[in-house]
């Protein structure tokens, strides 16, 4: 008997190290994202260095919650910064697994309000129109009052690092055509693709949580 107790027991420690082993997920693209803590920050360990984004909901709840939940599920890790525009903006959200990227890409979430311009700093959801903002997101590398349309609302800022944000390598500004990131083929192709075409791309090594790691409440 004790050593059927002693096979549970030590069945159970096994089945618990292996679900500490198995990677985050952010669930299904179709659930809704859970409410974020009214202010979390997240470390994104990069290639060029580290640097900290401080969330705030109040700025834009939807985008918050939506992006505490990609970075709790792992979907930004060992992902692109795939376009750089000096001046402008720092873009990334295409994750390295193609069928991750693939199964969140139209997971849209509808606009939030915009409470935030878009300065030096701040960091966003981009999107194609109108109710589109799925797992993209960019960082202003300047003041971009031309993107104080309501389309962009800021959901944080960088609070650390920001000199790493402004050394991130990209490939010129979208051209000349053919050395540009295709994010087509980074959807089919994922990290190898971009590795084969676009080796010197900076890369997201790991994105967490370090403040504000409690559940929030809905507002």
């Amino acid at each position: 008997m004790s050593r059927w107790r002693g096979g549970v027991r030590i069945g159970a420690i096994l089945a618990l190290a292996a679900c500490a082993s198995r990677p985050a997920t952010p669930g299904d693209p179709a659930a809704p994202d859970p409410p974020s803590p009214a202010i979390f920050t997240v470390r994104f360990e990069t290639t060029a260095g580290t640097f900290d984004v401080e969330v705030h909901r109040a700025w834009a709840p939807r985008g918050a919650d939506r992006f505490r939940r990609l970075v709790a599920g792992g979907y930004y890790d060992r992902s692109a910064i795939f376009r750089v525009i000096p001046g402008y903006i720092a873009q990334f959200g295409i994750a390295a697994d193609p069928a991750l990227a693939k199964a969140w890409r139209f997971a849209y979430i509808p606009d939030d309000p915009s409470r935030e311009k878009c300065r030096r700093g701040t960091v966003g959801f981009a999107d194609k129109g109108p109710n589109t903002r799925a797992t993209q997101v960019f960082v202003n590398l300047s003041d971009n009052p031309q993107l104080d349309t309501g389309e962009f609302a800021p959901l944080g800022r960088v609070t650390a690092g920001m000199d790493v944000v402004d050394r991130l390598h990209g490939y010129g500004r979208e051209g000349p055509q053919g050395e540009r990131t295709d994010q087509g083929a980074i959807f089919e192709g994922g990290a190898a693709y971009l590795r084969e075409r676009f080796p010197a791309l900076d890369t997201i090594r790991r994105a967490t949580i370090v403040s504000g790691k409690g559940s929030g409440t809905a507002s």
